[in-house]
């Protein structure tokens, strides 16, 4: 008996001994592999498509330096322990790449050779609280080319995948393209003498054009030029107000010998405040291009905005319909430019309708609701309310932003429009037209991407600047609005693999049951409202009637009439208040309920599952040994 009992525990302790080896095997070759499980449902810690088409197109080796302070008294936790995730994601690169990128890990400190590398690479130290500096930064180099991500913070952890895949893509091609800037706006950083008063960071560009710098070749094209320069590939067109016929001639040249275009036109740019005489209210600030959207069959409707119940963005504890917050339910999700764009605010938004001209395909890119309609841009900008109040919905989803692709024919037939000019006093000899050589179609098929709104790229809208102890400010996006932008303009200077991993960075889940709720409820509201304010005017309008038939020296006196009129008016003023009051209610413990239901489900739902999968192996255990 105590044989056996001997042997059970030999047995028992060998058994153990072999499981803690297997398992000390296992997690060895699980750490050399550098494979990890993500469970976000956007894999936001998987290498995407995108990056790893890039690393497809790999042709040569391609080394990432990671200059990482490994001192524990001088490296914050927090730093240290986004050093190890950074690490963790250079290790996939390097698997996916099949070693055609290697990573060379160096720890700069104070007069090192690695301190020396790391500032002719590009990457600077972060000046931490008291007077220490630490690194961390990357620098990706193939043959002669370099690129630096010179600060890695956790602000940015979303974008790191993009950082790193664009630095890629950068050292792969020789030359940047070319991508001309043309707008009203101060988005080179230069003064505005329209603007009212002067920024501190008006010297600096817009974060959207720094973006645009670190890919391309930007350069700045007037709105008064008459051609765009032959160098520039892509144009980027950003609230070109008053623009003449002279411009618009130029654009369309240029998309006629084959330029691709990219035009942020605004019924109302909210941003944009022109300076008024007499201190007056500045008039809507507005743009488009007219010419050349009637010759394409786009039609523009000047002076109106979209406005959405379904996307009503949340302004100062209200919905404003006329600021939209679109989710990826507004985005068109065929197309590689929007197919993970999500978390976009526009405001003020103008809508594209018309049919295209024969030649030209349209594709709507971001639309909205079919629980939207127009509506006046004066209004809108000082009416959110009363916009509300009277909504009535439209049934139609109107395109926020389109793509025309195919072969354009020219607005101008009749070549470049002259500028007008007082008649000579004496005729002068006839002049050869200095455009007689103008394009009248394009000769192969080329591509515009027109947006409805200029706001939603100013820096206001679309990121968030944080100050570093260095004193250069960090951008932080706070919405997709620049994902987008960078997005379209990517897309028609050629590749478009890194549309796909910068949409992740500004991913989002809205509760969209409860913003279906709070729409019928405002729905609701505003119906109740509305039967308020007509008893109100037929109470106001009767009581007007019988103040009209009396006589002079009775006007200041109420009628028994009058009294009742207004008494039944409070009674009705009371019920639909108290109404309004229970629909509120109503409302709030529908979302409550709908929370409390998905809170419990995350939290006991795991391990009632583990509980029930412990009991069927326990049921299933007695049964076999009670064979």
């Amino acid at each position: 008996m105590k044989k056996k009992g001997l042997e059970t525990i030999l047995y028992s302790g060998v058994g153990i001994v072999a499981m803690l080896l297997l398992l000390v095997a296992v997690n060895l070759i699980a750490a050399q592999a550098k494979q990890r499980i993500d469970l976000t449902a956007e894999k936001a810690y998987t290498l995407s498509p995108g990056t790893r088409a890039i690393l497809a197109k790999l042709d040569g080796p391609v080394q990432i330096r990671l200059y990482c302070t490994r001192d524990t008294k001088t490296m914050p936790v927090t730093l240290a322990n986004y050093a190890q995730r950074v690490e963790d994601l250079l290790g996939e690169y390097t698997q996916v790449s099949k070693g055609k990128i290697a990573v060379q890990r160096l720890d700069p400190t104070p007069d090192s050779d690695a301190e020396d590398s790391a500032r002719l690479d590009g990457v600077e130290a972060q000046p931490l609280r008291g007077g220490e500096r630490a690194y961390l930064g990357l620098s990706v180099s193939m043959l002669d080319q370099k690129q630096a991500v010179p600060l890695l913070t956790p602000d940015r952890e979303r974008l790191l995948e993009y950082d790193v895949s664009r630095a890629i893509a950068r050292v792969m091609v020789s030359k940047k393209p070319v991508v001309g800037v043309m707008s009203a706006l101060p988005v080179m950083g230069e003064m505005n003498p329209m603007m009212m008063r002067r920024e501190q960071n008006e010297s600096r560009p817009w974060a959207f054009i720094s973006e645009l710098q670190r890919d391309f070749d930007v350069k700045q094209v007037e709105l008064t030029t008459d051609k765009v320069p032959d160098e520039i590939k892509v144009l980027v067109v950003i609230h070109p107000k008053e623009i003449s016929d002279a411009t618009q001639f130029a654009l369309d040249q240029f998309v006629l010998r084959g330029g691709q275009l990219v035009a942020f036109v605004d019924p109302l740019c909210a941003l944009d405040r022109p300076q008024v005489p007499n201190g007056g209210l500045p008039p809507p600030s507005s743009s488009t291009l007219d010419k050349l959207f009637k010759a394409w069959g786009v039609d523009f409707p000047a002076g109106q905005v979209a406005a959405d119940l379904e996307y009503a963005a949340s302004m100062r504890g209200e919905r404003n319909p006329t600021v939209l917050a679109l989710n990826e339910t507004a985005m068109n999700k065929d197309d590689v430019l929007t197919a993970d764009a999500d978390n976009l605010i526009m405001a003020f938004t103008g809508v594209f309708t018309g049919t295209p001209v024969a030649g030209l395909t349209k594709t709507d890119l971001i639309k909205t609701s079919k629980r939207s309609q127009l509506v006046d841009a004066m209004m809108a900008s000082f009416g959110a309310a009363q916009i509300a109040n009277d909504f009535k919905a439209s049934g139609t989803q109107y395109p926020l932003a389109i793509r025309l692709a195919g072969r354009f024919k020219t607005a101008f037939p009749d070549g470049k429009p002259k500028p007008a000019q007082p008649k000579p006093a004496q005729p002068k000899p006839e002049e050869k037209p200095a455009d007689a050589g103008f394009l009248k179609e394009s000769t192969h098929p080329t591509t515009v991407v027109l947006v409805g709104d200029a706001d939603m790229i100013q820096n206001a809208v679309a990121v968030r600047e944080l100050q570093t102890l260095g004193g250069e400010p960090l951008i932080i996006p706070v919405n997709g609005n620049l994902g987008f932008a960078q997005g379209a303009v990517e897309q028609l200077a050629g590749d478009s693999n890194l549309i796909a991993v910068r949409s992740r960075a500004s991913r989002e889940r809205p509760f969209t049951v409860v913003q279906k709720m709070q729409a019928d409820a405002e729905a609701n509201y505003r119906s109740k409202i509305k039967e308020l304010e007509s008893s109100l005017a037929d109470t106001q309008r009767k009581m007007n009637e019988l103040q009209r038939s009396k006589d002079a020296g009775q006007r200041f006196i109420l009628s028994p009439e009058q009294q009742e009129e207004l008494a039944n008016f409070r009674k009705t003023e009371a019920d639909v208040k108290t109404q309004l009051k229970e629909m509120r209610r109503k409302l709030r413990a529908q979302i409550d309920s709908l929370e409390n239901r998905i809170k419990w489900i995350n939290i006991a739902g795991m391990p009632v599952v583990v509980i029930l999968a412990g009991f069927l192996l326990a049921l299933m255990k007695r049964q076999r040994a009670g064979e």
